[in-house]
């Protein structure tokens, strides 16, 4: 018997039998290619990323294309199947871009005009797995914010300025940089090998941010009816689809949280059997699958291009980021001691929680922007 398909325009928060198929086959490759242990000693190195294991996903599993139109090269999925990759990319805090190449600067990409050379061929590329690009905007920016001003081009495409906390910028070959040129706002390609990349510390060890310093890079205009418009649409996705990879990541802690008690004996009792801990695991159960439906809907709202596509992503994000911490955090204390180890790698969960709350708009500023949708009232002081 197979469930009704829901009717237009209603929320579809089930996943599809080719969703599950996709997170299988994502799964598969991480349990084989990025176990904890991979993670722990890649952080190590000078720079985390598994160029391997990008390959595998980018251009055999073809997760790099899965935004990208069939006729440009890509799958042609949409914004649901992206969220299921980043769901399963975040319950192993996989150490690739495709936050920043597969949805930031491709979502930037579809903005633009797909019809100009420039453009289509660089989402080709993209899709191919061959080159991987990042949205040069700091990682902290919001969806609904003023277009950034800190790059300036020039007539002749000469870029100048510095653009900080970049995302997947280290591993790209390819920056969509948004500059104010002659004409106003615009976007730009540019070889990240014109860029000078300096690497902060980042608290976030797998997914390591860099600032961008462009001075005198030569930048190709991407064709754009209204770049400012398609930065924000690439906001907006990333933040909704951003909550995805944050539910991941609580279910990843809760999960191994409820392992570890079960098997962990304290005064001859197993650990889990305790009432108190059961009532902590219970609340933040109900926290998950809450997290689990805004993310869902916030997923399915992107893909239909629903009107109230800014509400879900609001209510996604603001809600999926607070839950990834406080499962973090649970996590953390009861696995007791070895929770606070190096060897063990819940304090990559801790890390990856804590930065992606500042990530493309902070819980604060999605509840502040929900308001404003839904018409409330503005808080005093």
């Amino acid at each position: 018997m197979t469930a009704a398909a829901p009717a237009p325009g209603t929320p579809d928060l089930l996943y599809s039998e080719v969703e599950d198929d996709l997170r299988a086959a994502v799964r598969e490759v991480l349990a084989d290619r990025c176990p904890p242990t991979a993670v722990l000693a890649a952080i190590e190195t000078d720079t985390p990323y598994d160029p391997a294991l990008w390959r595998v996903l980018a251009a055999e599993l073809g997760l790099a294309g899965l935004l990208v139109p069939e006729k440009l090269g890509g799958q042609g999925a949409s914004a649901r199947e992206a969220a299921v990759v980043l769901e399963v990319l975040g319950g192993a805090v996989a150490p690739v871009p495709f936050l920043g190449s597969a949805v930031l600067a491709t979502t930037a990409l579809l903005g633009c005009d797909t019809g100009a050379d420039t453009v289509s061929a660089l989402l080709g590329r993209l899709a191919a797995g061959s080159a991987t690009a990042a949205l040069a905007v700091p990682l902290s920016a919001a969806p609904g914010g003023p277009f950034p001003t800190g790059v300036r081009a020039t007539a002749d495409g000469v870029l100048t300025g510095t653009v900080t906390s970049v995302a997947d910028a280290l591993t790209a070959d390819v920056l969509v940089v948004p500059a104010v040129g002659p004409d106003g706002p615009a976007l730009y390609e540019v070889a990240a090998a014109e860029a000078a990349l300096t690497r902060p510390v980042s608290l976030d060890l797998t997914r390591p941010l860099a600032d961008v310093a462009l001075d005198g890079a030569t930048g190709r205009p991407l064709p754009a009816a209204d770049p400012a418009a398609a930065l924000d649409g690439a906001l907006l996705a990333g933040a909704g689809l951003l909550a995805s990879e944050q539910l991941g990541l609580a279910q990843w802690c809760l999960d191994e949280t409820v392992r570890y008690l079960g098997e962990r004996h304290q005064f001859g009792r197993v650990v889990g059997s305790f009432q108190s801990l059961k009532h902590r695991l219970a609340d933040l159960w109900l926290e998950v699958v809450s997290a689990r439906a805004a993310a869902r809907n916030a997923a399915d709202a992107l893909a239909r291009e629903a009107d109230d596509v800014r509400v879900a992503v609001a209510v996604a994000q603001s809600y999926a980021a607070t839950t990834a911490v406080h499962a973090a955090e649970e996590a953390v204390q009861l696995h007791g001691g070895i929770g606070m180890t190096w060897e063990h790698p819940l304090h990559l969960y801790l890390k990856r929680a804590k930065a992606n709350e500042i990530a493309l708009g902070t819980p604060g500023r999605h509840r502040a922007a929900l308001a404003q949708l839904v018409g409330l009232p503005a808080a005093e002081g």
